[in-house]
């Protein structure tokens, strides 16, 4: 347990954890990274980038990767709708003795020991928890614990970055604060070849009839935009593998179906249908009036209906709109 005196108060440091992370193929999003946290001369400093993609496409092992290439420790930050300020800097911490003893975050050892933070699933954390890291990652770079009160000025080698899902179960972060972590990086779904790679990667115990069903299947819920991962893919080989090892007398195929049905669900055995309904049912109502509520499309009295006829002219109910039997 690594310890550390800021400011006359002693600071617990948080472990870095373990990097075996490999990025396979788009060798763009790496690029991109590694750019951002590049320093080009005095008085410029690195870059937060967003890395943004679906769950389970690799956005935590594409930050881990460029870490690796750097040669610099990781400290990974998971966030939540929960997180706290001081959890993202510094908690005390009661001990059965009665005495307090301040903790510090993954993030702010980073920032201490000159690591990298990758800040996960950023965009389920408040405002009020963002608004804590303003100074850190602007060219302040530094951040002060209400909780331990001390200020922290980030070793120079410090670099971060943060991981956000694309999907409504997030908060919306602030304009001030998506000023500061700037680019955002995007990580597409993989093509083919390297999809193939990842899985005979990932599982190297696995056969290739499997890995190519796999593929096909994936492939096919990408080009119609069904948010299904390589991590997806992982399990439901996994999966397969395991009822296969457990005595299930069942074929690949079988097998295969099975994991799917219950991994991703029933209805994910026929992805034209699923995409189908998930179209139908992505109507945005946000974008409904409250006519749209109470009158049909074709309803005179609907005030999103087209007010103009033929000619061109403006239609008044009543007076004008049965133009045509005005002989």
């Amino acid at each position: 347990m690594e310890k550390l005196v800021i400011d006359n108060v002693e600071l617990v440091l948080a472990h870095p954890v373990a990097v075996k992370a490999e990025w396979i193929g788009q060798g763009e999003p790496m690029r991109q990274i590694l750019a951002c946290w590049m320093v080009l001369g005095e008085g410029d400093f690195p870059l937060t980038p967003r890395v943004i993609g679906h769950p389970g496409i690799g956005k935590t092992t594409l930050a881990m990767a460029a870490a690796r290439a750097r040669g610099q420790d990781v400290y990974i930050m998971q966030c939540t709708s929960d997180t706290r300020p001081e959890d993202l800097l510094v908690t005390p911490v009661l001990s059965d003795q009665g005495k307090i003893s301040y903790h510090a975050s993954p993030l702010l050892t980073a920032a201490i020991k000159g690591g990298i933070a990758i800040l996960d699933e950023g965009n389920r954390m408040s405002e009020k928890s963002w608004a804590s890291l303003a100074g850190l990652f602007d060219n302040r770079r530094m951040a002060e614990s209400v909780a331990a009160g001390i200020t922290v000025t980030a070793h120079k080698e410090f670099r971060a970055a943060v991981t956000m899902n694309e999907d409504s179960s997030t908060f919306e972060i602030p304009d001030y604060i998506m000023s500061r972590l700037q680019p955002g990086i995007k990580i597409p779904f993989p093509d083919r070849e390297d999809e193939m790679k990842i899985l005979t990667y990932s599982l190297p115990f696995s056969g290739e009839e499997i890995l190519l069903m796999c593929v096909d299947y994936l492939q096919k819920a990408h080009g119609l935009e069904l948010p299904y991962s390589v991590r997806d893919g992982i399990n439901i080989i996994r999966y397969a593998l395991k009822m296969k090892e457990s005595g299930e007398k069942a074929g690949v195929d079988a097998l295969f179906a099975k994991a799917v049905s219950q991994i991703l669900g029933e209805d994910s055995l026929d992805l034209d249908k699923q995409a189908q309904n998930r179209k139908m049912s992505g109507i945005d109502l946000s974008s409904m009036s409250l006519g749209d509520y109470f009158f049909s499309d074709d309803e005179d009295l609907n005030p999103d209906i087209d007010d103009d006829d033929d000619d061109g002219e403006p239609l008044i109910p009543g007076i004008n709109t049965f133009d045509d039997d005005k002989d």
